[in-house]
C-alpha cells in the first residue's frame, strides 16, 4: 500500500514563519530525519502581517507597527550505515521587527517627525547537529546540539529618548527525542526536547544624552515538541504537531530602562507558556502530484501583552502542494494567519490591538543524491 509521503503536509507545517510566542520564527522540526538516503532542502518563507491598534481612552492609533518579514533555511541529511542518521539544519529560530509609525501622535511613535517611531530589532541564527538510532521494535533515540547566535536593537524616541545596543553572543543548548514508527501504515510519533539557552549579552543603553554600558541576561527558552503522521487511506494521510514553549522565562529587562526610564517596567516579558497546536491532512494523487491542508491554533490568554510584540494567539489556514520529478521535489505553500486581539499598556494609555491577520507564503526545494 502506498501512502501519501509527508512532503506537502510538513511543508504546510511550515508554510510561513512561525507566530508562537510572538518571536518564534521557526517550529524546530526534526523531521528530516526521517527522509530517504542522503537528503538536502532549501527553504524560504515570507510573512505580512497586518497589526495595528487604538487607544481606548484617546482614540490615538497606532498604525501599522508589524513589518513582513522574510526566513530561509538549509537543511541536510546523511545515513551513517544501517541504524545512524545524522542531520544538519541551518535556521532562525527567533526573531523580532517592530516599527511604530512617526506621522502621529500615538506613545510609541515620535513626538516630532523629524525621528522614526519606535522600533525593535532581534536577529538570531540557529545551527542545529542531530543524531538518529534506530532501535529494534521501531523505536529511535534522537539527541543533538544546537547553537544561536543572537544580538538585537531597540529604539524608543519617544519614550525617553530611550535606545539599547546589544553585542551579538553565540551560546550552546542540547536536544533530545525519541521516535516511534510503522512504516506499513506509514504512522511516525517523535517526542523532543530542546534545552533553554542562555545569553549574556554586552549593552549600551542610551536615554538622552546620557549612556551606560550594562549586562542583559536572556534566556531563550526551552520546548517541547510532539509531531505525528499517520496513514488513513491509501495514498492518505493526516499528521500534525503540538509545541509547549516555556515563554515565562524569555524576559528582556535592561538596567536603565526598567531603572529609570520606565521604572519597574520590561521591554519584552510573557505571563504564559505557549502551546501551538497544527492538525492537517495529506493527498498524494499520483507519481508526481501532492497536496495538503493545514490549521493551526495557539490560544488566547486575554492578558496584557508587550508593546513590542502586541498578540495574542491565532487560528490559521495553509495549503502546500509538492510537485517531484526524479531526485527534485519542489513544495510550495501559503497560510491565512487570523492574529488574536491584544491588549497593551503604556503609562496611563491602554491600546486595543484587534482584527489583526497575516499571509505566510513559502517555497522548499529538496533533492535525493
Amino acid at each position: 500500500m502506498k501512502y501519501a509521503v509527508g512532503a506537502a503536509a510538513l511543508a504546510a507545517v511550515t508554510t510561513g514563519p512561525a507566530l508562537a510566542g510572538g518571536v518564534e520564527r521557526s517550529n524546530q522540526s526534526v523531521s528530516i530525519l526521517f527522509e530517504q538516503g542522503t537528503y538536502v532542502e532549501l527553504g524560504f518563507s515570507r510573512f505580512d502581517p497586518d497589526v495595528s491598534g487604538s487607544s481606548n481612552s484617546s482614540g490615538l492609533a497606532s498604525g501599522d507597527m508589524l513589518p513582513g518579514f522574510n526566513g530561509a533555511s538549509l537543511a541536510f541529511k546523511q545515513d551513517l550505515g544501517d541504524n545512524a542518521t545524522v542531520a544538519l539544519i541551518l535556521d532562525e529560530p527567533i526573531g523580532a521587527d517592530v516599527s511604530y509609525d512617526s506621522t502621529n501622535n500615538y506613545p510609541l511613535g515620535s513626538p516630532t517627525t523629524t525621528l522614526d517611531g519606535a522600533n525593535a530589532d532581534v536577529n538570531a541564527t540557529g545551527v542545529t547537529a542531530l543524531l538518529r538510532y534506530e532501535l529494534p521494535s521501531n523505536v529511535s533515540l534522537i539527541g543533538g546540539l544546537r547553537a544561536i547566535r543572537t544580538s538585537g536593537t531597540v529604539s524608543l524616541p519617544g519614550v525617553g529618548a530611550y535606545s539599547l545596543n546589544s553585542s551579538t553572543e553565540t551560546d550552546f543548548g542540547y536536544i533530545l527525542g525519541i521516535a516511534w514508527e510503522k512504516p506499513e501504515i506509514a504512522a511516525r510519533v517523535v517526542l523532543t526536547y530542546s534545552s533553554a539557552i542562555d545569553h549574556s549579552f554586552d549593552t549600551v543603553e542610551t536615554a538622552g544624552s546620557s549612556s551606560f554600558s550594562n549586562d542583559l541576561d536572556v534566556t531563550v527558552p526551552e520546548s517541547l515538541t510532539l509531531e505525528f503522521q499517520t496513514g488513513v487511506a491509501v495514498d492518505t494521510l493526516i499528521f500534525g504537531s503540538a509545541r509547549w514553549v516555556d515563554w515565562t522565562s524569555f524576559d528582556i529587562t535592561p538596567d536603565l530602562y526598567t531603572g529609570s526610564v520606565v521604572p519597574g517596567g520590561s521591554l519584552v516579558d510573557y505571563d504564559h507558556d505557549v502551546i501551538t497546536y497544527n492538525l492537517g491532512v495529506g493527498r498524494k494523487f499520483n507519481e508526481n502530484w501532492s497536496a495538503a491542508i493545514l490549521v493551526g491554533y495557539e490560544k488566547h490568554e486575554g492578558t496584557y501583552t508587550g508593546n513590542l510584540g502586541p498578540t495574542d494567539g491565532f487560528r490559521s489556514i495553509g495549503l502546500a502542494a509538492t510537485y517531484t520529478t526524479g531526485k527534485v521535489k519542489v513544495t510550495g505553500g501559503i497560510r491565512y494567519v487570523e492574529i488574536g486581539d491584544a491588549k497593551t499598556e503604556f503609562g496611563p494609555t491602554r491600546t486595543r490591538f484587534k482584527g489583526n491577520d497575516g499571509v505566510g507564503v513559502g517555497l522548499r526545494v529538496g533533492y535525493y543524491f
